[in-house]
């Protein structure tokens, strides 16, 4: 059997060259668009994460728990009936309001915050 051989390959033609690019290219009519068009999603963005959060908690108040049916809290104490010393709560984290349970110190803890008790006692002599 005789061997048949093939004509040679024609040469490959060569790779083009890279071209050297960013990948992204952004006209300046495209940037007077794209830029005010985010400023206004983010700022939306912000002042409706503020609106929702603000309904939805409320943070700023001081009293969470005590007499919250009440338009008020307002304790009345004479002078008479103190003793020599009381200690007020003004946290309104006590179990014992309006009389101070130490509660100042855990809530000033987790807050960082610096509030203490009110305390009235006679003059020393």
């Amino acid at each position: 059997m005789a061997t048949q051989s093939l004509p040679p390959l024609p040469p490959l033609p060569p790779l083009p060259k890279p071209v050297a690019s960013t990948g992204f290219h952004i006209s300046k009519d495209q940037l007077t668009t794209i830029v005010p068009v985010a400023v206004a999603a983010a700022l939306g963005t912000y002042l409706l994460c503020r609106y929702v959060n603000r309904k939805s908690c409320k943070k700023g108040q001081v009293n969470k728990t005590i007499n919250k049916d009440s338009s008020k809290v307002v304790h009345s104490f004479d002078m008479e009936d103190i003793g020599s010393k009381a200690v007020y709560c003004r946290c309104w984290r006590s179990k014992k309001f309006p009389y101070c349970d130490g509660s100042h110190a855990k809530h000033n803890e987790e807050t960082g915050d610096n509030v203490g008790p009110l305390i009235i006692k006679k003059k020393d002599a």
